[in-house]
């Protein structure tokens, strides 16, 4: 039977980030994977350009039933720190929009930073390697795997969440989380696009593919990016960051020109373009197909001078407060993150030991810890990761 001192389930970005950390203080480490490849999730992250962190990363950028928690260790390790071994590695990055920062080239430049940084640290990997069983022993714990049975003094799970199963994601951190009797918080799916129902998509089908910068709410939060109509609903950054808000029977409303008084604009235009439609003055602030869509649905039609402002403010309410209720969202298949997961207060916030069970971490995506789109989970995962890293 071998034995390390840490064993570390899950290569990905707090996976591997720990294992680096734990490494390099000269214990002896083993990282597991049952996938085929190290840091999946990193390739595709940012369109495979890796949005690696936010400049802005605090804990008001995240969700969780005890939001301070992530205040520690992101105070302990932070994105300068990040990027200064991005920077020692020759990646080149830049600053995207609202502090997020991507790769120039590829997303697998992290990928081979991390691996070149474990192999410095000594660190063994073995990828497409299912762990079957988890036992607690007197010194540690020992894991049953397809090749025999390993112990450690340390036991990691940094295995995320259930979002993106088609690239091996599970609930087996759950599952372990259950077993040594820890504490959950519900998961479910977040940053994720939000599906209609059959009437509205068939109403709304014709703006498939129609992209608008808009700000979306849900109570009282509300972020502005962009939105996208798809054929199964709403999509884009708005979108995908009030999912994680929204809840099931709740409404979220959306103004598609915001920062545009669009009453005064139509009312000039009855004075001065008198004999142009409605869906042409929209025009100048939405997209073509969207301001003829709006128009119709309102009954704007004809010229904008013979309209009366009843009609007008009709489709300023339709244009800049449109409310509409989702039925559902297109789950943990597109899910960029899992919302929830290992309860935080069973958590050292130092360290990310459970504290009822000694030398059992639980570390990234798998903990109640969920960042807003824009870096803020990358980080959390180099954060948690790190911290870990110092203790295990």
């Amino acid at each position: 039977m071998q034995s390390f001192d840490v064993v570390v389930v899950g290569a990905g970005a707090a996976g591997m980030m720990c294992a680096i950390e734990a490494g390099n203080r000269g214990r002896s480490v083993l990282v597991i994977d049952h996938a085929k490849a190290a840091g999946e999730k990193i390739r595709i992250s940012g369109g495979g350009r890796c949005n690696f962190t936010n400049l802005g990363a605090s804990t008001n950028n995240f969700i969780s039933a005890n939001p301070r928690f992530a205040r520690g260790p992101l105070r302990r390790y932070r994105p300068r720190d990040f990027i200064d071994l991005v920077d020692r590695y020759g990646i080149a990055w830049h600053e995207k929009t609202l502090g997020q920062l991507f790769c120039d080239d590829s997303a697998k430049d992290i990928i081979a930073m991390l691996l070149a940084e474990m192999k410095a640290a000594r660190v063994q990997l073995r990828l497409d390697t299912a762990v079957a069983k988890v036992t607690r022993t007197a010194t540690g714990f020992e894991l049953a795997l397809p090749g025999g049975v390993v112990s450690c003094a340390s036991l990691v799970v940094a295995t995320g969440g259930k979002s993106i199963p088609k690239m091996g994601a599970t609930g087996w951190g759950y599952e372990i989380a259950a077993q040594f009797g820890l504490p959950m918080v519900e998961t479910r799916p977040a940053l994720v696009p939000l599906t209609f129902e059959v009437g509205a998509l068939e109403r709304l089908k014709p703006l498939a593919g129609v992209a608008v910068d808009a700000v979306v709410a849900c109570g009282k939060t509300r972020f502005a990016e962009a939105m996208l109509f798809t054929h199964r609903g709403l999509s884009g950054p708005a979108i995908l960051q009030i999912s994680s808000y929204w809840r099931e029977g709740q409404e979220i409303t959306v103004a598609m020109a915001p920062g545009v008084d669009l009453m005064a604009a139509m009312k000039l235009a009855k004075t001065t373009r008198g004999r142009q439609a409605v869906a042409t003055v929209l025009a100048d602030h939405l997209p073509k197909r969207l301001a003829q869509m709006i128009a119709e649905d309102e009954g704007a039609l004809g010229n904008i001078a013979d309209l009366p402002d009843k009609v007008l403010t009709r489709v300023d309410a339709a244009v800049n407060h449109w409310t509409v209720k989702p039925v559902g969202s297109e789950g943990y298949r597109t899910a960029e993150v899992t919302l929830g997961g290992v309860d935080t207060q069973a958590l050292d916030p130092a360290t990310l030991q459970a504290l009822a069970v000694p030398g059992l971490y639980f570390i990234g995506e798998v903990v109640d810890v969920t960042g807003w789109l824009g870096g803020y989970n990358f980080q959390w995962a180099w954060s948690s990761g790190w911290c870990a890293g110092q203790a295990a």
